[in-house]
């Protein structure tokens, strides 16, 4: 065995080595990554504070600040606004189960000949009483709370351990970044470097084209709600575009925010389907066209890859699969470049 093929295969085991302990630490894992993620996002506005003479630890709390006071700002906007429209759709709940007993009910009996029983008063107390018992809720929820009590200690921690580590690696992100260059074996430097300087580019390419995505599809969403006639178009649709980034939660927040909205505004369930209407569009129209051409034609994926890209890694690693199924592949599509021109000049290729 040569010395260049031992070397490679000690790589390999270290390589095999080091993805043993990622999968075995994994469950302890999720605050380090979304740290490293906003870290990486983060940095550039950190350097640029550095370059006007700003103090690192300075430049690195006031974005911190300014990123939390976004998250704040998005919280304390979707609370009060989904306060109003519970109580709204709780005053109306009489209205609509008299409306399901004199049209839904007979409807369905009409047409497909099932026969349903609705005591319009039974129903409507057992909705109030288990809307109105705080004790009774308390009473379902916390049993719940306390055989997971471990799970949400875990939760708590991670909600508390994440600016930590968020605040260090900004702080120590160029010595971190110098450490890692400095293990890098010299004989593959150049060529690592040059591999990550393609994985960085095309990672801000992404970054750019996320942000296309949630400024066009806040914008679909106000537009379509408004000509829907929803009093709320305008924080609904920009609180379901700016959130489109994490799969699926941006379409369940916004349709859940418009229905509750819907119901209590308008007295035609035309009107309702009509608002569901725009997010089934949104969802089709984000999903199947605007991802693809300005996600997917910026970090180099055909719009068919990035379909395939987002099921297949939603399928292995579930949500966190979906929400990182594009840098993932466009990462992959570097190195898969790179070792489409070394097997092109290989010995097996060309003889």
């Amino acid at each position: 065995m040569t010395l260049e093929r031992f070397a490679a295969l000690q790589w390999f085991a270290i390589a095999v080595v080091f993805a043993w302990l990622i999968y075995l630490l994994a469950p302890i894992l999720t605050p380090f990554v979304a740290a490293a993620i906003l870290a990486y996002v983060c940095a550039p506005l950190v350097n640029r504070l550095c370059r006007w003479q700003w103090p690192r630890t300075l430049a690195v709390l006031a974005v911190m600040v300014v990123l939390f006071s976004l998250l704040m700002l998005l919280v304390l906007l979707l609370l009060p606004m989904l306060q109003h429209e519970i109580q709204a759709f709780m005053a109306r709940l009489p209205q609509l189960i008299d409306a399901v007993q004199l049209r839904l009910v007979p409807y369905v009996q009409q047409h497909f000949g099932i026969s349903l029983q609705w005591d319009s008063e039974a129903v409507q107390d057992l909705l109030l009483s288990h809307w109105q018992n705080a004790g009774g809720m308390a009473g379902k929820v916390l049993p719940w709370l306390g055989g997971s009590s471990a799970a949400l200690l875990g939760m708590l921690v991670n909600l508390v351990l994440m600016p930590v580590v968020l605040f260090y690696l900004l702080r120590d992100w160029p010595t971190l970044l110098q450490r890692i260059e400095e293990i890098v074996p010299r004989q593959w430097h150049a060529k690592v470097m040059q591999i990550v300087g393609e994985v960085d580019s095309v990672l801000a390419e992404f970054l750019r084209g996320q942000i296309s995505v949630m400024l066009l599809m806040s914008s679909f969403y106000v537009c379509g709600l408004w000509f829907a006639g929803l009093q709320f178009a305008l924080p609904i649709g920009v609180v379901a575009g700016m959130l489109v980034f994490i799969p699926y939660i941006g379409m369940i927040t916004g349709l859940t925010l418009a229905t509750l909205a819907a119901f209590t505004q308008f007295t035609s369930f035309g009107s309702v389907l009509l608002v569901w209407a725009v997010f089934f569009a949104g969802q089709l129209l984000e999903g199947m066209a605007v991802t693809p051409w300005l996600v997917g034609e910026r970090i180099g994926l055909h719009p068919l890859a990035v379909i395939f890209a987002l099921l297949a890694f939603g399928q292995l690693f579930g949500f966190f699969g979906v929400l990182l199924a594009l840098p993932l592949s466009a990462m992959l599509l570097v190195g898969l470049r790179h070792a489409q021109e070394w097997y092109l000049s290989s010995r097996l290729y060309q003889e």
